[in-house]
């Protein structure tokens, strides 16, 4: 059989799997078209193998870093998956705005997955920066081409519904991801380490990496499979010209954060949930290092962690969603702030993997309804008009604040590694009870105050915001009662 009718072939099985499959009655409601619907289940996939390769990428750069120096090592390799969105993203909108969106996507996904067939056989952190580095650029193209095209296959009215399964399944990925990599560690363990199986590198790592690079094709063959609308050569010329206007895309951020400065409930939020990712950042920095130093656990004991997290997540945000409009938003978010704080500096204080893992689900449940809760307060006191810009200026100072915990939570524990075998030999002891002091350890109680504190200072702002703004908390009074 030729290359044409193979593809044939193999694009005729996925339209049938796709009509079986075909939303009908409430799930067509949600969905709205057969081509989104598509879209969705090609970024369900292509979710859970970021999520997927991220994990490998950890691990990865754990196992290649020298002792000394492995929480630098894993801050360098996050970091150039981070900070390329964070200096590029403009730039990729523009490139993006002029090309055929469908192929753009295709064309990422193939070579996200051509990078990532080539990662097991990289045996140097430089060569995992470098990988890191492309794979967040084709990210960045990917990206803006799908937000891009979702309007064109969704029903105006729709739009709402349709960015929030967008989001779900960004983030709902998450655990099964976890899952699926705890999974493949139990399979690489059954493989023996001999022959072919150390050629193709089959280990735990490498199974990640290939399963990824598999998830990346399947999403590149559904896209290429949607009827996405072709864009007339006036059109494109007309978004180039637009395009084209940096300038105006940087005055519109400025006036973004313009507005968040005036605006103290809205200046909370976004601090508050900023300082909060800078915290959790530095905890996927040292995850793996905390159950190897700490834990003295196996690799398969971190993915343990990260899907019971996952789990706690999906957990809180369904409870936020379904309980916001019983609660008082302002206090639930800052209450699950603070709670998060705290409950992460007691899973650094544990030793036992059977502890960490109900304290890590219940982290995961104050997470999530944080999360939920702040963007609904943005929602609720933002102008629809200037929106957008504000939400732009919340994503830059995400962004920023998970570049400083990626570039710094490694350094910082290894610091702090030295420090304490310095000063304490890297345990005290309390009560009689020998306390463990690793670097990672104090990091992450570092991290646990940080929120903490971010927690707080939301707290005081919005109690003064309300007081200024009497409208909104009046109305999250009696949405409490």
């Amino acid at each position: 059989m030729d290359d044409d009718a193979l593809r044939s072939s193999a694009g005729t099985r996925l339209d049938e799997a796709f009509e079986a499959a075909r939303p009908s009655g409430r799930l067509e409601r949600i969905f709205g078209t057969r081509d989104f619907f598509r879209l969705w289940i090609a970024q369900v996939v292509s979710a859970t193998g970021d999520w997927l390769g991220l994990f490998a990428i950890i691990a990865l750069a754990d196992q290649l870093a020298p002792e000394g120096s492995k929480g630098t090592a894993i801050a360098l390799v996050l970091a150039a998956r981070v900070a390329p969105g964070f200096f590029l993203a403009t730039a990729a909108g523009v490139i993006v705005d002029r090309l055929n969106r469908k192929r753009v996507m295709v064309a990422c996904d193939v070579g996200r997955a051509l990078v990532l067939v080539t990662l097991p056989f990289v045996d140097t952190i430089v060569g995992l920066v470098v990988a890191s580095f492309l794979l967040e650029l084709l990210t960045m193209m990917w990206q803006p081409a799908k937000e891009a095209t979702v309007p064109e296959l969704v029903p105006r009215e729709k739009l709402t519904a349709a960015n929030s399964l967008n989001v779900t399944a960004a983030y709902g990925m998450f655990p099964v991801a976890a899952g699926t990599a705890a999974l493949l560690a139990k399979a690489a363990e059954a493989v023996p380490d001999e022959g072919w199986v150390t050629n193709l590198r089959l280990n735990e790592e490498g199974l990640a990496f290939y399963v990824d690079a598999l998830t990346f094709l399947v999403t590149a063959l559904i896209i290429w499979r949607i009827a996405i609308p072709v864009r007339s050569r006036k059109e494109r010329q007309a978004t180039e010209r637009g395009s084209l206007d940096l300038g105006r895309a940087i005055r519109e951020l400025r006036e973004g954060w313009r507005l968040v400065g005036r605006n103290r409930i809205v200046r909370s939020v976004n601090v508050g949930l900023a300082t909060a990712v800078m915290g959790a950042g530095m905890v996927v920095v040292l995850g793996a290092r905390f159950v190897d130093e700490v834990i003295v656990g196996r690799e398969a004991d971190f993915h343990a962690v990260l899907f019971s997290l996952g789990v706690g997540m999906a957990v809180g945000v369904a409870s936020a969603a379904a309980l916001q409009n019983r609660i008082n938003r302002l206090r639930g978010f800052t209450s699950a702030l603070i709670g998060a704080g705290v409950v992460l500096l007691a899973a650094a204080s544990v030793d036992r993997l059977s502890l960490m893992i109900p304290l890590v689900v219940l982290l995961g449940m104050l997470a999530g309804p944080s999360y939920v809760l702040g963007f609904t307060l943005l929602h609720e006191n933002v102008d629809n008009e200037i929106r957008g810009r504000v939400f732009a200026a919340l994503l830059v100072l995400v962004r920023l604040c998970a570049l400083i915990a990626l570039a710094v939570g490694g350094v910082l524990a290894d610091l702090l590694d030295g420090l304490s075998d310095l000063w304490w030999d890297q345990e005290v002891t309390v009560l009689g009870a020998v306390v463990e002091l690793p670097g990672s350890r104090l990091t992450m109680w570092i991290a646990g105050v940080i929120i903490v504190v971010a927690g707080a200072l939301a707290t005081l702002s919005l109690r003064s915001g309300a007081r200024e703004q009497g409208g909104v908390a009046s109305e999250s009074e009696a949405t409490a009662q």
